[in-house]
């Protein structure tokens, strides 16, 4: 009997999987295809409408694509406004943040309270569920464990399919408020049962906050300092929403445009954001300053840097891909508000952490790699430091584990994709349906006895 395993008969699917699965570049051009669903300028295609979220990194004279420092609006409000009310007062803005995102409006004291009230209601687990679902049943990838965590929710829904308002709405504030708990369990498994590590199960406290009880969840003494607390909800808050367009909202809008329920949909949102084109990017920065730190002596030493920093874009070290991972957006082209955001707390951390030669080094990268692009295409190139630049070394800073990079993202984003969700099932109900041409010339079905003799050993 032949085995899945079998070398030489999956070499040789393989290749014809991959030779019949193969479309002519010209193809694309021919018939005007926006791959990527991207215009010939690199502007996005308009599909749809919003009024969640903004992201502005460009604006456009006629056809001609303008660079212009990037602005994030949550619901028409900038971002950097909405961290500078919560950090002036002294207070966490994830909840805040939340609230905004899902009602279209800021929240009173009194309606913050109840909300967060609610959220602290929801963050157990159901009965049973972190023992069955997350201890006997393991997984190495957090993300993936998140996936099949959220879908196994569905199970314990007493009205899992009802896509009213209302019911989306009770789904989506237990999401939001139980994701991070589910996260924080799986990486204790993870690390116990995979890494032989002592397993730690904090049960999530109230009155403290989402950022919060993530530290006091995954840490083995539950302790964090103000300031690693502040980074934390800082993160989530830049992190929550990014438009209707990044590729895992719009995973949300073109599920929930089916009619289907709540978990399918913010599944299949985890399993884009899972992808190293988008949140898995945070990780990428990891790499590759890990090799950096390797092959670089010096890392203070500008000119050493530099040149290391050539031979990645030139593919000669590293992962010879020639990317800077942490640098540059499909949207912003000047700056990127979060990572500007990020960094100013980043180097307060850095203070804290004693780690400011560490923070030098990132910095360095960033603007190195913009001197690098304007010598080898141009002073009037533009490429900036994006989120995830930054974001790895918080949470390096943090001790937060690499294996969580990505799923606190989902942690964060998860507000954004619910919003969206509500606003898809209000606003527009119908299916999403884009078209496909078939480029294949038609073919005769020929009988198996006509098809050439078998090959076999």
């Amino acid at each position: 009997m032949n085995n899945i395993n079998d070398k030489a008969i999956l070499d040789k699917l393989s290749l014809k999987a991959e030779k019949n699965n193969y479309i002519k570049p010209e193809y694309y051009d021919q018939f005007n295809v926006k791959r990527g669903l991207r215009n010939n300028n690199g502007t996005g295609v308009l599909v749809g409408l919003t009024e969640i979220g903004s992201v502005i990194g460009y604006h456009m004279d006629g056809d001609i694509k303008c660079p212009c420092e990037g602005k994030l609006f949550y619901r028409g409000i900038n971002i950097k406004n909405i961290v500078n009310g919560f950090q002036s007062d002294n207070r966490r803005g994830f909840e805040e943040t939340a609230y905004l995102l899902l009602f279209g409006e800021l929240p009173t004291s009194d309606e913050l309270l109840d909300f967060t009230g609610l959220l602290d209601q929801c963050r157990d687990l159901p009965p049973g569920y972190t023992e069955n679902m997350i201890l006997k049943i393991p997984g190495k990838d957090i993300m993936n464990k998140l996936q099949r965590s959220i879908l196994t929710l569905y199970s314990h829904d007493p009205d899992p399919d009802n896509i009213d308002v209302k019911n989306i709405l009770r789904q989506s504030i237990e999401l939001i408020a139980r994701v991070p708990t589910i996260i924080s369990y799986g990486y204790q498994a993870k690390a116990h049962y995979f890494d032989k590590k002592s397993l730690f199960i904090h049960k999530p406290q109230p009155g403290i906050g989402t950022a919060e009880n993530i530290l006091h969840m995954i840490r083995p003494d539950n302790k964090y300092s103000k300031l690693e607390a502040e980074t934390l909800d800082l993160s989530l808050v830049i992190h929550a929403e990014h438009g209707g367009g990044n590729n895992s909202t719009f995973a949300t809008h073109v599920v929930s445009s089916s009619g289907t329920d709540t978990y399918s949909a913010m599944t299949a949102a985890v399993g884009s954001l899972k992808g190293p084109k988008h949140g898995g990017a945070n990780n990428k920065v990891r790499e590759m300053i890990l090799n950096i730190r390797e092959n670089v002596t010096d890392w203070s030493n500008r000119e050493d840097l530099k040149d290391y920093l050539l031979k990645i874009l030139k593919k000669e070290v590293y992962n010879k891909k020639g990317l800077i991972y942490g640098m540059g957006h499909a949207v912003y082209t000047k700056s990127d508000p979060r990572a500007l955001l990020l960094k100013k707390k980043a180097y307060e951390l850095a203070l804290e952490k004693n780690a400011v030669v560490d923070f030098n080094l990132y910095k360095n990268i960033e603007e190195l790699t913009i001197e690098l692009f304007r010598e080898l295409k141009g002073d009037n190139v533009n490429i900036s430091a994006n989120v995830d630049l930054y974001s790895g070394f918080v949470y390096e800073m943090l001790g937060i584990p690499y294996e969580l990079y990505t799923p606190i993202f989902a942690a964060a984003r998860i507000v954004g994709w619910c919003a969206h969700r509500i606003e898809q099932i209000v606003s527009d109900q119908k299916i999403i349906r884009p078209a496909y041409k078939t480029v294949n010339p038609r073919q005769i079905y020929i009988s198996i006895d006509k098809r050439g003799v078998s090959k076999k050993n």
